[in-house]
């Protein structure tokens, strides 16, 4: 058996391998590069429009983002929750810590690039979503990348055969990968930091050969995770908009403090970053050219698994808000990214290159640093014990956020497959597991689900890719009408009755009469 487990380990980091560096990096950046282009850099030429009509329309009164407007959909503001709390995981505190011991300061800098070409993926994502989504036998709209594989690619010719394989084995990637990286990963490291924070010293005992003090952890969690879950989106999005922007806001303040004091760093830190980028001073003394690519693959992955920009996942959650307009969506989705990636990583990596233990002239981490505790370590510095148990919190309110984002996303797979009665049955199943995750002790599970869900952006990244003129002459169209001023057709749905629908819906929002948005 353990030869088994041997080979099944071997094999699984070989695919890992394959999947996510070798293929998946340069397919995630090249098409993240060709909706940007096609796009005309709509991140930057309309900045000052995007963050208006996201974070800015939070706080106008009156504002659709946060309204419902019915039991069946969430607001665009409790879309973009769910999404963070699903993205807002391990990977922006353990994880930017890895790519810095790993690749150098250097890393951070191809961090951002991905994020910022991921982006306007993360955008085309939902501008696709929001346009090929449709209402289930319950009301509520269901959308994602099974959608506009069937509906999108499905639609071209020679097509629609491989569209459904495409869409059936995406939805399969989704199934597992949320079991394992969205459940029982993210479990499995609340308890392990729970366990080194709290419990250290305390010992309750075995149950064969599990620390009752894990299953105790499990147990509860899964009263938590149950109550929320199996309450539906609804309940998920309503605890989602309170907790994400608290933790976000919180974990920010702290890591503001953190950098304050090592303030004379800053310099510094900055050159490192850039220096180190671009292989000018070798980490480690390796040769530059091994130097260089790893620094870049590390900035990448980190960046895609932070905000998971191009996996097609944080669309079948911002597919169910209360918004009529595509790029409306998108530009909450474009957001998402800047808010994971540009925000919350960069402010781990300045903590992290801040702190003292990476070395700003070598790039080296200090000897016996471990990039599990690195965070952790780096803020004990400066509040104490406090410092400690602060990132110990972080940890279990970013890991158990994201385990209720992956529970929808894992609905909508199961109800693409087996249809909307199935869900229940799967939210069960999803909510027991939690205690699997609390108690495991390989990391196989993980590791395995770690390539389901780099498995699921091959048949979403080919849908992108071929529908992104599609997503060119929407956005188009939307810039075209809502900033440029004309008074053209809305695309809005691929749908003739949504797209009237929603047409009626914008002209009642907007105070448009028929006339004035009539093709002319």
């Amino acid at each position: 058996m353990d030869a088994f487990f041997k080979w099944l380990t071997e094999a699984n980091d070989a695919v890992n391998d394959f999947i996510w560096v070798r293929v998946g990096l340069f397919l995630l950046i090249g098409t993240g590069i060709l909706v940007t282009c096609c796009t005309k850099f709509f991140q930057i030429t309309h900045i000052g429009h995007w963050l208006k009509e996201t974070i800015g329309s939070v706080f106008r009164r009156g504002s659709s983002a946060t309204k419902k407007t019915d039991k069946k959909t969430i607001s665009q503001f409790q879309a973009l929750c769910t999404a963070l709390a699903a993205t807002l995981g391990t990977g922006n505190i353990a994880g930017v810590a890895a790519a810095i011991v790993i690749g150098g300061p250097g890393a951070v800098f191809w961090m951002w690039i991905a994020a910022f070409f991921g982006m306007m993926t993360n955008f085309s994502e939902n501008v696709l979503g929001i346009y090929f989504r449709r209402r289930n036998k319950d009301g509520e709209w269901s959308g994602g990348a099974m959608y506009y594989l069937t509906d999108g690619l499905g639609r071209k010719k020679y097509c629609k055969g491989i569209s459904r394989v495409l869409a059936v084995l995406f939805s399969i990637f989704v199934i597992l990968a949320s079991f394992g990286i969205g459940n029982m990963g993210q479990i499995n490291k609340i308890t392990l930091n729970l366990e080194s924070a709290f419990f250290s010293n305390v010992s309750l005992g075995e149950i064969a050969g599990i620390p009752v003090i894990n299953i105790i952890i499990g147990v509860v969690l899964m009263i938590l995770a149950g109550l929320i879950i199996l309450g539906g989106l609804q309940r998920i999005a309503s605890f989602a908009e309170k907790i994400v922007p608290f933790m976000a806001i919180t974990y920010v303040l702290g890591a503001i403090i953190v950098f304050c004091v090592h303030i004379n760093t800053v310099g510094d830190m900055f050159a490192a970053i850039f220096r180190f980028a671009f292989g000018i001073e070798a980490v480690a003394g390796g040769a530059a050219g091994v130097v260089i690519s790893k620094v870049v693959t590390e900035g990448f992955k980190r960046g895609v698994f932070s905000n998971e920009a191009g996996l097609g996942s944080s669309v079948m959650v911002h597919s169910s808000s209360n918004v009529r307009e595509p790029v409306k969506q998108g530009m909450w989705g474009i957001f998402e990214v800047f808010m994971d990636t540009i925000v919350v990583c960069t402010i781990t990596a300045i903590v992290v290159l801040s702190s003292g233990y990476i070395d700003l002239e070598t790039g080296l981490a200090a000897e016996g640093t471990n990039d599990a505790t690195l965070v952790s370590q780096a803020f004990g510095n400066v509040f104490g014990i406090g410092g400690e148990i602060f990132i110990a919190v972080a940890m279990l309110m970013f890991a158990f956020t994201t385990v209720l984002g992956w529970s929808h996303y894992g609905s909508k797979a199961v109800e693409y497959l087996f249809g909307p009665k199935a869900i229940k049955v799967y939210k069960v199943i999803f909510v027991l597991m939690i205690i699997s995750g609390a108690v495991m002790t390989s990391s196989l599970a993980w590791d395995i689900s770690d390539t389901f869900n780099g498995f699921m952006m091959v048949p979403n990244l080919i849908a992108v890719i071929s529908l992104f003129p599609l997503v060119a002459k929407i956005t188009q169209n939307y810039v075209n009408r809502r900033i440029k001023g004309q008074k053209i057709e809305p695309m809005l749905s691929y749908d003739p009755d949504i797209q009237a629908e929603s047409k009626a819906v914008l002209a009642e929002e907007y105070g448009e009469t028929e006339k004035e948005t009539v093709s002319v």
